[in-house]
């Protein structure tokens, strides 16, 4: 492969830069992805604007792309059908009814929203989906910003996915540390959970936030901004037989039955092992998109058939609003396709390898845990994504860490950790994306509001793994 050096953290600088500047993500990763491959073709221009073209349709050569794609479609489906058969108005008027009996209101839908992304634990998107959709009309009835549910909703996911692994998350890095020799794959990663600093304090941020109310950075002009309620927007069409059960039971489907797809796409038993042992080791051989898909799928042609029983929908509804809330979530697809050509042109182009490796000759064991954490929340920033840098990351700190006797969970979890913020602060991450767009508000906002609030427990966790580094 050729050594891009330097040249090689240009594309995603300058794509993140130019989305800050100009607020237009879209056409910002298009320009990134068009600098990248002038690079990669010499500087032919015209040759490197041929290959953008391509890495685009090359997005969907990868079956996990086309599956987390897919499966973005789908859930705008599974939305729309929640929300035409009252589902989320009867929620939402379940919520209300709890809030207006509070002496906090404010207080209390906060904690509601933080808890329900907390507890979806099963999937980053499906949790940031949840909690926009369903608290967005509630925020804007009790005048909360909705950059404050962006928020809520995106720092209170990705951190409990990665403490809580028993999902797509937990399955991928088991199938990381499973590569090396020596190695307890799930054990390390459960090790690990205990020093994962920026997500356990993200979540204690989050939630005492929540409970106070308190703001600081720009997020205190937005909620000034919007300090005076509104009225809802739920449609009142729907508000008389809306019941929370349409919106719950079709969730619980898709949320029940993707650790079990989980298993079933990676089930292969052996003899010689115990029950426990065979579904751990299914749950790491797993295909996390595939599992996604098929829950989501299932829960689709559930709430179909759910909602049909009750004479709610036929299957021209069913046909007709799966379809509209696919087309809702077109954009965001058209963005995860192109966070997916940025992914694949950092790779082509070494960029988390530079970037390992120009600090990578130089890490001490007791400074090892901190370094690592910082690089890692630069290689996830610069790529915008944390999956992506587990790899690049767990690739080049075990073997590290068995060079030099450095703690192995210790130095996973600092690459997890690392990952996460990278992810929570970086404009080109699809989970970012995903959280702007479901919480209905303007992308480049959302990242300034969040900024702070990363910073603020990625730099205490900075500060713990020096400690821990020394005294280790």
């Amino acid at each position: 492969m050729t050594d891009f050096g330097f040249l090689s953290i240009l594309p995603p600088l300058f794509a993140i830069v130019l989305a800050i500047r100009t607020k237009q993500v879209l056409i910002s990763l298009l320009l990134g992805l068009a600098l990248g491959y002038i690079i990669i073709a010499g500087g032919n221009v015209f040759q490197g604007l041929l290959n953008t073209v391509d890495a685009l349709i090359d997005v969907f050569a990868s079956p996990g792309n086309t599956r987390t794609i897919l499966f973005t479609l789908l859930i705008g489906a599974l939305i729309q059908l929640i929300k035409y058969s009252g589902g989320i108005n009867g929620f939402v008027k379940t919520i209300q009814t709890s809030i207006l009996r509070s002496k906090q209101p404010k207080s209390k839908l906060q904690v509601a929203a933080s808890l329900t992304g907390f507890l979806i634990f099963i999937e980053s998107n499906i949790s940031i989906l949840t909690v926009g959709t369903v608290f967005q009309s509630l925020f804007d009835r009790f005048g909360i910003s909705r950059q404050k549910l962006a928020y809520l909703a995106d720092s209170s996911s990705a951190p409990s996915c990665i403490l809580f692994p028993i999902n797509a998350w937990g399955a991928y890095i088991i199938g990381l540390l499973a590569v090396y020799e020596g190695v307890a794959p799930f054990q390390t990663l459960l090790y690990s959970i205990g020093y994962n600093f920026y997500p356990i304090l993200t979540l204690i941020l989050v939630f005492t936030l929540a409970v106070t109310g308190k703001n600081f950075g720009p997020m205190k002009r937005f909620e000034a901004q919007t300090s005076a309620p509104v009225k809802s927007i739920s449609n009142p069409a729907l508000e008389d037989d809306g019941k929370a059960r349409n919106m719950l039971i079709p969730l619980a489907v898709m949320i029940i039955s993707m650790p079990l797809f989980l298993v079933y796409t990676g089930w292969n038993p052996q003899e010689d092992q115990t029950l426990g042992a065979n579904l751990w080791a299914s749950i790491a051989d797993a295909s996390g998109s595939a599992a996604v898909l098929y829950a989501v799928t299932l829960a689709v042609m559930f709430a179909g058939a759910y909602y049909a029983f009750q004479k709610k929908i036929n299957l021209t509804a069913f046909i007709e609003e799966s379809m509209a809330g696919m087309k809702d979530m077109l954009s965001m697809a058209t963005l995860m396709m192109m966070a997916f050509a940025i992914g694949n042109l950092c790779k082509a182009l070494g960029t988390g390898v530079y970037v390992a490796g120009v600090t990578e000759s130089w890490l001490s064991p007791s400074l090892a845990p901190a370094v690592i954490f910082v690089t890692s929340c630069f290689i996830a920033f610069s790529t915008g994504t944390s999956w992506g840098t587990f790899a690049i990351m767990i690739s080049i700190v075990v073997p590290l860490a068995q060079a030099v006797d450095l703690h192995l969970p210790l130095a996973v979890a600092a690459v997890l950790g690392g990952g996460v913020f990278g992810d929570h602060c970086s404009p080109i991450s699809d989970t970012t994306l995903i959280a702007s767009m479901a919480s209905g508000s303007d992308h480049i906002d959302h990242v300034r509001t969040q900024l702070p609030y990363a910073l603020a427990t990625g730099g205490l966790a900075i500060l713990l793994y020096l400690v821990i580094g020394f005294a280790i």
